[in-house]
């Protein structure tokens, strides 16, 4: 059985609360995800002073006129806020992880021990920070959102020509939009990454609800991330295209449900239908008493539950042999019973 990995993103929706952070914490645990994730950044190197906010987060914060810079400065999480949510994650039984979004950020996860790098669809054509997480040698999952297959190829080739192979590099299809409009989700455009590239890939979901992810499951991706909150009412630019713990829990479950439901793609019955085989097919049984010695004919025989003697695939093997024995009506036939 193929196993997804699920990483629900926190990201900023702790609103820089360590309280609500935790909380989410125990809300992804809860739900059964493999990993929590969060985000890292010194908002100086991440942003100009200058930098407006897109028009979603102008949206969902209901501020228009609060930057960027102003937005993430309070959503920053510290060296020793890290620790402290590493150290709840251990508790809690679920793995910690975190998005960095620039050079120191990348060096402060590097020594806090993280397992990969998740990169964001953000920093995708970003050669310096690609190259900076490419020297850590540690294994990567890329995110795709607002780029072409070339840009994606181009990504993928700064790993490989830092010596990376196929199974350190898993890529996203990912749509930057909150939430993403269906008709803009594309998800065949995650096949096209994996038959150009060669690579796993998986899919991060910015929809409304549970049912994209899981479709991208069952089209064969091995990751998905996707946002979460506590509360979709809470102020703050990514809430309203997050799930609520319920929601988190409840994608969780169908995803582990289709994971063993895809199953070996070997087609023979299964354990749990082969007794039905005898009830639900037919074989071929006689209309009438028939003696030792009459030929069968067509007109001889019927097809019927249960299938207990010769299958109807075999009916022209039957018609013209003859009877070594009585039958009486209703009965089905056995080669036994046939010369």
């Amino acid at each position: 059985m193929r196993r997804v990995l699920i990483i629900a993103e926190a990201g900023v929706n702790h609103n820089g609360s360590l309280e609500n952070a935790k909380k989410l914490i125990d809300a992804a645990a809860e739900a059964g995800v493999d990993f929590v994730k969060f985000q890292t950044f010194k908002t100086e190197n991440l942003v100009s002073k200058k930098a407006q906010k897109a028009d979603y987060q102008k949206q969902n914060t209901g501020n228009e006129t609060e930057s960027q810079f102003e937005m993430l400065k309070k959503l920053e999480l510290d060296v020793h806020t890290h620790q402290l949510l590493m150290e709840h994650c251990d508790k809690k039984g679920v793995k910690f992880l975190s998005t960095a979004f620039d050079h120191d950020s990348i060096s402060l996860l590097t020594d806090l021990g993280i397992p990969f790098f998740k990169i964001p669809s953000g920093e995708l054509t970003n050669k310096p920070y690609l190259e900076a997480i490419a020297k850590t040698e540690l294994p990567v999952i890329v995110s795709t959102g607002m780029a072409n297959l070339e840009e994606v190829k181009a990504t993928v080739n700064v790993f490989r020509e830092a010596g990376y192979s196929n199974n350190n590099i898993k890529v996203l299809h990912c749509n930057t939009e909150y939430p993403t409009p269906m008709e803009d989700v594309n998800l065949n455009a995650m096949l096209t990454i994996k038959n150009e590239l060669g690579v796993e890939v998986g899919y991060s979901d910015h929809t409304l609800g549970i049912e994209i992810p899981i479709a991208a499951v069952t089209m064969g991706a091995t990751v998905i991330e996707k946002h979460f909150t506590l509360d979709k009412n809470m102020e703050g630019p990514d809430h309203k295209a997050s799930l609520e713990p319920h929601e988190l829990k409840a994608m969780v479950e169908a995803i582990r449900n289709i994971e063993q439901a895809l199953g070996n793609g070997i087609k023979k019955p299964s354990k749990s239908e082969r007794k039905n085989i005898q009830i639900a097919r037919k074989s071929i049984h006689v209309n009438r008493d028939m003696r030792a010695g009459e030929v069968i004919s067509s007109d001889d025989i019927s097809m019927k539950r249960p299938f207990l003697g010769i299958s109807p695939m075999e009916v022209d093997k039957v018609i013209g042999k003859q009877l070594v024995k009585d039958v009486q009506s209703d009965e089905p036939l056995n080669w036994e019973d046939l010369k």
